[in-house]
């Protein structure tokens, strides 16, 4: 069955709909040798590509949940045994926890608009959800696997891999897209870490972002708002580093001595 024949992209969705099926098994792949959850969510299913390969997989029970009431009628026609597991919302406002209530793994074809924020809710999410799965805008897969020292590293590399384990696994071309977007794509996957990192996930947040919202800046300056002595950040070797230099273990000390030194840490 053609899938792709009767659900329409829609650019209000970012949607861009992945039509070479082998592409699409490699995607479930990365998810089912790692997968140990009961249940995976699909996020934004659209035509089915992925889904195909889900449903039938008896190590889980896959449900998917797209914002695009058009894919949804399709799915479930498409999937009648499957019907149930075919949700109309939006992930990015569900309460996960309702939405279902054992841990999960998270997979799909992420639209490029909000990709970053889907990060930042499997981050929010991150005790419920042990594995993901994702293909991303190229740049934004790269950013999440970047190492310290490139352009790429960011705020998303050092948020997400403080707490997840994160491979690039492959890249995917323009033209196997309908339609093409701009751009090429990025498959990762992010293994949640066995022992999460022992901080105040406020204060890490604040601080990492803190440091690379002036990038260019050392340390001691980007940092000025926190009130830590020169002597302290010296002595702990950050004096005269920037925030693309230090790796999420080294940012998760910065964050500590912040706490326990900062004069601005009300």
């Amino acid at each position: 069955m053609n899938k792709g024949t009767q659900v329409r992209a829609k650019k209000h969705l970012g949607q861009h709909f992945l039509t070479d099926h082998s592409i699409a098994a490699a995607i479930v792949k990365g998810l089912t040798d790692f997968c140990e959850t009961e249940y995976v969510l699909e996020i934004g299913p659209g035509t089915g590509v992925l889904t195909q390969f889900l449903f039938p997989n008896s190590g889980f029970k896959t449900i998917a949940i797209d914002i695009d009431e058009e894919s949804v009628t399709y799915l479930k026609q498409a999937y009648p045994m499957h019907a149930d597991q075919v949700l109309f919302g939006d992930f990015l406002a569900s309460d996960l926890s309702q939405l279902i209530p054992n841990t999960f793994s998270l997979i799909g074809n992420f639209p490029y608009n909000i990709s970053s924020q889907i990060v930042f809710k499997l981050l929010a999410s991150r005790n419920q959800i042990p594995l993901m799965v994702g293909m991303f805008q190229k740049e934004v897969a790269e950013r999440l696997a970047a190492s310290p020292r490139t352009k790429e590293y960011g705020i998303l590399s050092v948020l997400t891999q403080a707490y997840y384990d994160v491979t690039y696994l492959f890249t995917v071309d323009e033209h196997v897209f309908n339609p093409p977007p701009k751009v090429k794509s990025g498959v990762i996957r992010c293994v949640r870490k066995q022992l999460p990192p022992a901080i105040d996930e406020k204060w890490f947040f604040k601080v990492v972002k803190t440091a690379f919202n002036q990038r260019r800046k050392k340390l001691r300056n980007a940092l000025q708002q926190f009130k830590v002595k020169d002597e302290l950040l010296q002595e702990h070797n950050f004096i005269n580093k920037r925030a693309e230099e230090l790796t999420y273990v080294e940012f998760i000390e910065l964050t500590k001595l912040i706490q326990q030194y900062g004069e601005n840490n009300g």
